[in-house]
Order: C-alpha cells, then structure tokens, then sequence
C-alpha cells in the first residue's frame, strides 16, 4: 500500500512503514508546505471516504473542464490538456487502493527482521552491478553533486528494485481520480497538471504509468518533482528516469542536494554503547515540525566527540566535531548508531527509520 509522503523540498512519493506497523508508504513545491500538507495527510487522510459509487462519470467530467481550465491558466498548452484528459474515466480500483491504508500502531515493529529483508545480498549484489555498468560516469556524478553513487543507487533499490518494478498505472488516470474523490483534492490536482506540464516538455503520454497514486520511473518521483528536480546525468540533454542509469542516480543526486545533504558525511555510522548505558537519559527535547513519530526515537543533538565522553563510540571513521544522534530502534543490548545530518535528507525522500536506515545499510554494503 502506499501513503503520501511529502519533503521539505515538496511532495515526493512513497514506499514503507513510517514507523507504523503495517503501514506502506507511498511521494516539489516550497518547504513551507511540507508542514501544513504532512498535517492534511494525518487530519483527513485517513478518514472515511464516500463510496466509491457516489462518484458519477458525469460529475468526473465536469471537474475535469475545471482542472482543463486551470492548466490553461497555467500555461498547458491546450493540445496537451486535450490529449491528457480527453476520455479519462475514474479508476475505482486506485479509490479502493487509497482508503485501504491501515492506521498506525502504538509501538513500532522491530527494524531487525525489517533489515534482514531489505539489505540481502541480491539488493547489495545488484546495486554493485549497476554501478559498475556506469563506473565511468560516476566520478563526474559525485563532482556534481557531492552525493555518494552507493546511497542514491540504495534509492533506486529500495524503490523499485532497479527499475524492475515501477508500475503500469495509467498516471493521469490515476492523480484525475484521486483530484476528483477530493480528499487531498489539491495534492494531486496540482501533479495532474504538472504531468501536462512534463508532456508540453516533450515526455510523451506513453511513458506516464507508474504507481496508484502518481509516481513513476525508476526513483518513484512525482510529476511536480520531476519537473524541479530530474536531471541529465550522461549529457544527451534528456532527463530519462525511466530507462537511464546515470540520469536516475543523478536526479536523486540532485533531489539530495536540495534537501541539503552535506558533502563528505556519512549517514550515520554504527555505535557502541558502554554498559548500563540508558539512550533515553538524552531524549531529545525539541518538538520536529514533522514525522514527529520518525524523529522522536533519536536522541538529542551532540558532537561525536561528546558522545565519545560518554562511553559512546563510533565503530567507523567519523570526525569528532560531526552533531549526531544516538538511535538504538530494538532496545538494550541491540544494534546502535550515531546519525548525522545526511540521515535526515533520506528520511526527507521517505520519513521512515526503516527505509532510512535500510537505504544507509545498503550502500553501506554496496560500497564494499
């Protein structure tokens, strides 16, 4: 199942648990509106919805004239807004896959068994595969960027397998569907016409399928992020997402360079705690604005070198001055980190500490 997931950067996409059992999520505009959309998501997202049969074709077709009008107001060009909404019908199957998104749970599953499952050695074996398949490009990359090649190809695993998985969902079916049930009306009106914006840059209508709920291409972006953020990483002047490697790992690249990932940091790096060490003793006492849930389990802000005065220490080069936070998911007694800034900017492309922490052990492992 997936779950809107928005950024500071924008709206994204999509994919795991959000630290909540049972939940799968799913994924620019301005960071102002990551707060006041996160909000909608847990306010109405999950409230119960008219059926799906007091939706009529006819009411469909006449909200469809409304958002033809709008993209028109927005500069669509009207032979696009023709060839995206002409005979367009609701989808029921995405409506029924949209209100059957479970609630969260009290206390989050171990992440354990969840990394088990998502760093095994086919992922790590085929992420090495792919790198290797660009090697030459990928120093270039990394000037540009300053973001690892290991963790976006972790990205790019984690969403779809490698583009073996990205979906066969017609795309402006779908975000017209979910615009017209209305619930996050305004969320998914906005990407269908960012789709007609992408098609009056040249993308052709074929191309557009992906998921249920709107993203696509082999790093699962959303129209509005792709018109923002995709980028050409092997210099034919085309951001391909769909079937290119490079210029995959180089508009996730670059979707981490806007969410502010800071050159020559880890992620995190794994920690070791001295006996009858208690993580809960620096709770951190700061509100976040977001993923509250997410951010919650990690500790208050300190540099390595404090940690270190308290017994802490990391089990991989790191430098003393770093801030991190100390996140030990499954107890006392298990696996423990120190997470720095960059472990933020994965949580941004999905705010889940099972993604995040699946995505930084993989590269980790990638990079082997």
């Amino acid at each position: 199942m997936e779950v809107v997931h928005f950024t500071p950067n924008g709206i994204h996409k999509w994919l795991v648990l959000c630290d909540f059992a049972g939940m799968k999520p799913a994924r620019n505009s301005v960071r102002n509106a990551f707060s006041a959309l996160f909000a909608v998501l847990f306010t109405v997202g999950f409230a119960p919805l008219a059926a799906a049969q007091s939706l009529s074709q006819a009411g469909f077709e006449s909200y469809l004239q409304y958002v033809a009008a709008k993209a028109r107001s927005e500069g669509v060009s009207q032979a696009t807004i023709s060839s995206t909404l002409s005979g367009l019908t609701i989808n029921t199957r995405v409506i029924e896959l949209d209100t059957a998104q479970p609630g969260r749970a009290d206390t989050p599953p171990p992440l354990s068994p969840y990394l088990a499952r998502h760093v095994d050695s086919a992922r790590i074996n085929a992420g090495k595969a792919k790198l290797q398949q660009i090697a030459n490009l990928l120093p270039s990359l990394e000037r540009r960027f300053g973001v690892p090649p290991q963790v976006v190809t972790a990205i790019w695993g984690h969403e779809t397998n490698y583009g073996k998985y990205t979906g066969d969902f017609d795309l402006a079916r779908s975000l017209a569907t979910l615009a017209y049930e209305g619930r996050r009306r305004a969320l998914f009106e906005g990407e269908l016409i960012a789709l007609m914006k992408m098609v009056d840059r040249g993308v052709p209508l074929s191309r557009m399928k992906g998921s249920w709920a709107g993203a696509f291409g082999y790093p699962q972006f959303l129209p509005s992020v792709y018109l923002t953020t995709a980028a050409d990483g092997d210099g034919d002047g085309y951001a391909d997402i769909w079937t290119s490697s490079a210029d995959t790992l180089a508009s996730v690249s670059n979707y981490f360079v806007k969410a502010g990932w800071r050159h020559g940091q880890p992620w995190g790096v794994g920690a070791s705690l001295p006996p009858g060490f208690n993580p809960d003793n620096y709770a951190s006492r700061l509100a976040p604005s977001s993923c509250a849930r997410v951010h919650e389990r990690h500790s208050a802000w300190k540099t390595v070198n404090e940690w270190r005065a308290l017994g802490v220490q990391p089990l991989a080069p790191i430098d003393g001055n770093v801030m991190t936070a100390l996140f030990q998911p499954d107890g006392p007694g298990t696996r423990a980190w120190l997470l720095t800034g960059n472990y933020r900017v994965i949580l941004q492309y999905n705010c889940s500490n099972y993604y995040a922490m699946s995505v930084g052990l993989l590269a980790d492992e990638i990079a082997r």
